[in-house]
């Protein structure tokens, strides 16, 4: 990076040091070195790519380490981070002991807020500015924040407590038209006119022509008009809504015109009060594939840079779970027309895409919004319809009163399907699935499903679609399925459709009794097959159920066995762990028991395979916990 833009950035402030010129060439070094490390370690690339100049204008205009400056999310602050400090750091993203791809209050001074889910900034922006204030302190609060995160709640609760506090704080609408799906609503169709507005595309054009036909002065006065910040733009595209709101409305702005967005933000920083400035940028800017196809670069994995290819390899021919729970889904809506399928803005990440596609009219995105999405499904169930919200299952943590209160207390037969279970991997803590056996467990009326693979949630869903008596939540993780050969390879004779509420007995042993959730089954059975090697008789149980739990399957096939293993990808507290030794302990078990389980503590990104390693969720540790148990 010697001799480059890029390479003078050594920490927080450097971008001021640059002119006009080579800022314009840091925002094309950037893309190129975001491209080269998403391309190699994965990464959300289409929103950092239609970031860049806003993020670049940002640190030219503020003083992030100063200043508090909160990204709405979080997965579009790639640029941030490498012109606070982290450039070199940077190669390191998403990988084990390396860089969030999520801002942390950890890494840098520059930080102030650990993000990763959507519609909080503006409350957190309204918080530091508060604080500030009674602090008597003069330093500049500002959030970013996209237009698909405005859809939820938590964004107009904030907006409505801007008002009110009537506090200097900046909030800057990223708008690309689009969140991780294509944003719906009514906001989504009223940001769709401003940016449509002939006072946005056509009025700038229309005064440049009238008055470069005035002679003499006609070209001064279009350089004093640029000079207003075009001034006479955003007074004829008025953003009512948020004036309404107590916002100065500033906006439409081309977030991609640099020279723009710096002028703006230096005229809106000096201003008092809740001031909103709307900036129209493009996801995918710089890079065609991501700029076709978004969504499918929202969140990559790795890719080949030239074509846009996700790299593959020979292991890669098993469904995804969530490929697995698209087509079962499918075809159970062609057999039964009271299917109806709910997205909270993420019909491709948890597929849905193609009941939309075949269903449009038993298909509902209610943006990003999981407390609407519930109480929305509650009252389709309740009104006779078989609602599946499919939902990532950190996300569903945002409704969970909404579980309670108008799902479960009214008995209302939802499925939820939970992706991305248990560890996620290179998104890290915001993201892991590590509390919903524990919250969905104690709530009553509450069925729990834990298939153990691929197939096994095909025929689960099944069942779930066709309970009447109460909310019912599918679990299951990210990543790919086992196969049919190795399943085979494993349940060479064992397997088949399950029964609600009760379990199936894997592998007979009478020393040792493995109760495993989930996919765990799996490294559950190698380690059996393993230790039977070292002389230890080691069984297998499959719960399938957490909630209702077998608990006549499970006292029969451990009462034998002198050693109990549990093994989830959940925390401790509340899960299958706990659920089975209190069971063993009121039947009066007398052998040892042992919960494997994430720890309490927030697990940090990194790979699956290297997270479970770490933890002991893996075969690995199954048997060296099982050897611990011997002694």
């Amino acid at each position: 990076m010697k001799g480059s833009s890029l390479g003078e950035i050594n920490g927080a402030g450097d971008v001021k040091k640059l002119d006009a010129a080579q800022l314009t060439a840091l925002c094309g070094e950037l893309r190129e070195y975001i491209l080269s490390v998403v391309s190699q370690n994965g990464g959300h690339l289409s929103s950092n790519l239609g970031v860049v100049e806003l993020s670049v204008a940002l640190e030219y205009v503020f003083d992030t380490e100063t200043d508090r400056l909160i990204w709405d999310v979080g997965h579009q602050s790639y640029t941030h981070k490498i012109l606070t400090g982290r450039r070199e750091a940077f190669r390191t993203l998403r990988q084990r002991e390396g860089l969030s791809g999520f801002p942390k209050r950890a890494e840098s001074i520059s930080d102030p807020y650990d993000t990763g889910h959507s519609s909080t900034s503006i409350a957190a922006a309204l918080g530091f500015a508060k604080a500030r204030d009674l602090r008597g302190e003069t330093h500049k609060v500002v959030a970013v924040i996209g237009d698909g995160s405005m859809t939820g709640g938590q964004a107009f609760e904030s907006l409505n407590l801007a008002g009110e506090l009537d506090t200097d704080v900046l909030v800057i609408l990223n708008d690309n038209s689009m969140s991780i799906a294509r944003n719906v609503g009514g906001l989504s169709r009223y940001l769709s006119k401003l940016r449509s507005s002939p006072a946005y595309t056509g009025s700038k054009q229309a005064v440049r022509s009238f008055l470069s036909k005035v002679p003499l002065v006609g070209a001064g006065l279009i350089r004093l008009i640029e000079t207003m910040k075009d001034s006479l733009r955003y007074i004829m595209v008025n953003g009512v809504v948020f004036s309404e709101l107590g916002f100065q409305y500033y906006g439409p702005v081309d977030g991609h015109d640099l020279k723009e967005v710096i002028a703006m933000l230096e005229q809106v920083k000096e201003l008092k009060g809740p001031v909103l400035l709307h900036v129209v940028t493009e996801k995918g800017r710089g890079y065609p594939p991501a700029a076709e196809d978004a969504t499918a670069f929202h969140s990559t994995p790795p890719f080949d840079l030239e074509t846009g290819k996700v790299s593959t390899d020979s292991a890669a021919q098993a469904p995804t779970y969530t490929e697995a729970f698209s087509q079962a889904l499918t075809g159970l809506a062609a057999e039964e027309p009271r299917i109806v399928a709910v997205t909270a803005a993420m019909a491709d990440g948890t597929g849905l895409e193609e009941f939309r596609r075949r269903y449009p009219s038993r298909f509902f995105d209610v943006g990003i919004a999981e407390q609407t999405a519930v109480s929305f499904a509650a009252a389709l169930a309740l009104d006779g319809y078989k609602p599946v919200v499919a939902v990532y299952s950190s996300f569903l943590q945002r409704a969970y009163d909404q579980l309670i209160q108008d799902a479960a207390l009214q008995s209302a037969p939802v499925v939820f399907a939970l992706d991305r279970s248990g560890l996620v991997g290179e998104d890290g803590p915001t993201h892991h699935g590590a509390f919903d056996l524990s919250y969905l467990n104690h709530i009553p009326d509450m069925a729990v499903l834990l298939p153990r693979d691929e197939y096994m949630l095909s025929h689960m869903l099944r069942l779930a679609c066709g309970h009447e008596g109460g909310p019912v939540a599918l679990r299951y993780p990210k990543g790919r399925g086992l196969g049919a050969d190795a399943i085979e390879m494993l349940l060479p004779r064992l397997g088949g459709a399950p029964s609600w509420g009760k379990g199936q007995m894997l592998r007979t042993g009478s020393q040792v009794m493995i109760i495993a959730a989930g996919p765990l089954v799996y490294d559950a059975l190698v380690a059996a097959q393993t230790l039977e090697e070292e002389g230890l008789e080691v069984a297998v149980y499959d719960p399938c159920f957490l909630k209702p739990l077998d608990r006549d399957g499970i006292w029969e096939a451990a009462r034998w066995c002198n050693m109990t293993l549990t093994a989830e990808e959940n925390a401790g507290t509340g899960g299958l762990g706990m659920a089975v030794t209190q069971l063993l302990t009121e039947s009066g078990y007398h052998g040892k028991i042992r919960n494997l389980h994430l720890p309490d503590e927030f697990i940090p990104h990194g790979s699956q395979k290297e997270l479970r390693k770490r933890l002991g969720l893996d075969a690995e540790g199954m048997m060296g916990a099982i050897r611990d148990m011997c002694r």
